[in-house]
């Protein structure tokens, strides 16, 4: 749905050469939030180089390394833990 959409916007602005209101009207004729559908476009132009940004591939790395980091972090505190502990005893 959102690579037809994002691709209605650019065929769109291709053949009239004006980008205002085109995502307004493809919305409404999607059925979906011009909002929504704007940040698709923007994000796909990101994706494309065309505009500066995290590309969906580089966020999806962050997170998956963020994630990452979370779970090392609570295994660490794990360890520290066990090692109070037997140093304890």
């Amino acid at each position: 749905m959102k690579q037809r959409a994002v691709r209605m916007v650019q065929e769109a602005i291709a053949q009239s050469g004006d980008s205002y209101g085109v995502i307004t009207r493809v919305a409404r004729q999607l059925g979906i939030g011009s909002e929504s559908l704007r940040g698709w476009v923007r994000q796909a132009e990101i994706d494309d180089g065309q505009r500066p940004g995290t590309t969906s591939q580089d966020a999806g790395r962050i997170a998956e390394l963020e994630r990452e980091v979370r779970e090392l972090r609570r295994a660490n505190e794990i360890l520290k833990a066990a090692s109070a502990f037997f140093a304890g005893q």
